[in-house]
């Protein structure tokens, strides 16, 4: 057990950009009601951005900053956190990790729709071929709370979001 104090987990949402990690935590947040925290938005709210890189077209990301204005919210529990890194959170904040996969054929298509291009695309389609976010997670987290989840398609994120929200009443079950 992470922490006996909270009400309702705390759920790491993690992979390669263009995976589906805001879709399916915009849905998971809707049908289970914990709150999705969006830490991209939560960095620029915050202004936990510093100067901006020029070869990945971003700003980059006060790594501190954020997880100090993080802190509370996830000791309250009931966060769903949607971002694509995973190894500089605190492991204490979370009771089950999942990593989206996709298919990098879809992955490409879906980068290319968000107007990635040159390095920054070559980047992310290597760091899913590579399974680099995936590992990332093994290596932070303790192995029997990461969990892979395809997510090449509607009918995989709808299948995710249930699964998980089947695991959500367990906790609850084995919690209270």
């Amino acid at each position: 057990m992470i922490n006996m104090q909270r009400s309702a987990p705390n759920i790491l949402i993690t992979g390669t950009p263009g995976v589906g990690k805001s879709l399916m935590s915009r849905m998971l947040s809707e049908k289970s009601g914990l709150v999705w925290l969006d830490v991209s938005k939560l960095a620029i709210e915050n202004e936990c951005l510093e100067e901006y890189d020029e070869v990945y077209q971003c700003r980059v990301l006060d790594e501190e900053k954020l997880l100090d204005g993080m802190e509370n919210l996830m000791n309250e529990g009931g966060k769903i956190v949607d971002y694509h890194g995973a190894e500089f959170f605190p492991e204490r904040w979370f009771d089950i990790v999942f990593v989206l996969r996709t298919d990098n054929t879809i992955l490409y298509d879906r980068l290319k729709e968000r107007g990635y291009s040159g390095k920054k695309l070559e980047d992310n389609i290597d760091c899913e071929i590579f399974q680099t976010i995936l590992e990332e997670a093994r290596t932070s987290y303790r192995e029997e709370i990461v969990h892979e989840l395809m997510s090449n398609n509607m009918d995989q994120l709808a299948d995710n979001v249930k699964r998980i929200c089947q695991w959500l009443e367990q906790w609850k079950i084995d919690n209270t």
